[in-house]
C-alpha cells in the first residue's frame, strides 16, 4: 500500500527507504468463518481493522517487545497483509500461535506478527485465501458522528478478505499521522471504529480532502494504483 498523506513530522516517514529493495514480510490475519454462523461482511472488516491497530499499540511490538523487530521491519518494506480464513480445528490451531484474538459483533480476527513472504507458520500456510465472500444482513447503520471511519471505494470491486486487509491499511494510514495522545485516546476506547461505502460523489470528495489515502500495490485482485479506502478520523480534520 501507500499513502498520499504522510505529516511532515510523522514518525513512519519512509522517503529515504528503498521499501522494495527491503526484506518483504507480511502481516497475516485470519477471520473465522464457520460454515453454520459466518460474520457479516462490514463487521469483519471493522474487526480486522481493530486487529491490526491493537497490534500495533500492543507492547510486544514497542521498544524492545518480543515483536517490535518483526513490525519495524515490517514497515520499512511493502505494508503488506493477508487475510485467510479458518473454522473448527483450523481456528483451534491457529489460535495456539502467539498473535490476539479480537472480537466484534459477530466475527473473530486473529492478527500475528509480521512473517517473512515464504515463511508462514505450517498452521497458517495451508489457511485458504479464497472463500471469504460475506454478507451483510442488513444495511449498515450510519456511522456514528465525530467517530473515526474508513471509507471503502464504490468504484473497487473486492472480495470480504481483500477488503478486511484494505480497511487494516487505512486504519494503519490513520495511526501513523496521529499524536501519540490522539493514538492513546482512540486505544481506551477500544479503537472504535466504522467501515462504510459513500456514494460515487462523496468519495471524490474524500478523495480530495487531504486525509491519509490507500493506494493498493496491485499485488492482489486489483489494478495497481487504485484508491481503495480514505482514513477519516475526527483528530486528522483538525
Amino acid at each position: 500500500m501507500s499513502s498520499d498523506s504522510t505529516s511532515p513530522d510523522s514518525p513512519f516517514r519512509h522517503e529515504d527507504t528503498d521499501r522494495d529493495g527491503a526484506p518483504q514480510s507480511v502481516l497475516p490475519l485470519v477471520v473465522r468463518i464457520e460454515k453454520t454462523d459466518p460474520p457479516s461482511r462490514t463487521d469483519a472488516l471493522e474487526t480486522a481493522a481493530r486487529a491490526v491497530l491493537t497490534i500495533l499499540a500492543d507492547e510486544r511490538s514497542q521498544g524492545e517487545g518480543e515483536w517490535a523487530r518483526a513490525i519495524r521491519d515490517w514497515q520499512d518494506a511493502r505494508i503488506r497483509k493477508v487475510v485467510r480464513r479458518a473454522r473448527g480445528a483450523e481456528w483451534r490451531k491457529a489460535s495456539a500461535l502467539p498473535g490476539i484474538t479480537v472480537t466484534g459483533a459477530t466475527a473473530e480476527v486473529r492478527v500475528f506478527p509480521p512473517v517473512p513472504l515464504d515463511g508462514w507458520p505450517k498452521e497458517l500456510a495451508k489457511l485458504q485465501v479464497s472463500g471469504t465472500e460475506l454478507d451483510d444482513p442488513a444495511a449498515p447503520a450510519a456511522p456514528l458522528p465525530d467517530a473515526p471511519v474508513l471509507w471503502l471505494s464504490p468504484e473497487v470491486e473486492m472480495s470480504a478478505g481483500k477488503a478486511m486487509a484494505q480497511a487494516g491499511h487505512g486504519a494503519q494510514l490513520a495511526w501513523w499521522e496521529l499524536s501519540d495522545r490522539d493514538r492513546d485516546a482512540w486505544a481506551a476506547n477500544g479503537f472504535g471504529l466504522s467501515v462504510r461505502v459513500p456514494d460515487p460523489g462523496g468519495w471524490r470528495e474524500l478523495t480530495r480532502g487531504g486525509l491519509p489515502v490507500v493506494k493498493d500495490a496491485g499485488f492482489t485482485e486489483i489494478a495497481p494504483g487504485s484508491c481503495t479506502v480514505v482514513a477519516d478520523h475526527p483528530a486528522l480534520r483538525r
